[in-house]
């Protein structure tokens, strides 16, 4: 019996396998940790700085930078924003 996937898109796969929200979440989360941490290295500010600058604790900037930790808020994404001096745009597109 041949492969059942042969010609559908990844999309469709995760859709069909039921993780398309966790693996859409997690990959977005890793963009999101990878560019904050690039514009914090490029502006040479440090983990305990960033939390200072957001008014919260180092651990929750360390949750902010972790890859793995989908759980973060709209509230936090904005205030990192600020502390970077980057402008957080947030759109959901057409499929």
């Amino acid at each position: 019996m041949g492969n059942l996937h042969i010609g559908s898109d990844f999309d469709e796969f995760l859709q069909e396998e039921g993780i398309h929200e966790e693996v859409t979440a997690a990959a977005l989360k890793r963009v999101i940790a990878w560019q904050l941490d690039k514009a914090m290295k490029a502006k040479h500010i440090t983990k305990t700085e960033m939390a200072s600058r957001m008014h919260t604790s180092r651990a929750v900037v360390n949750r902010l930078l972790d890859e793995d930790d989908t759980s973060v808020t709209l509230a936090t994404l904005a205030r990192a924003s600020l502390a970077i001096g980057v402008p957080l745009k947030i759109e959901f597109t057409s499929a």
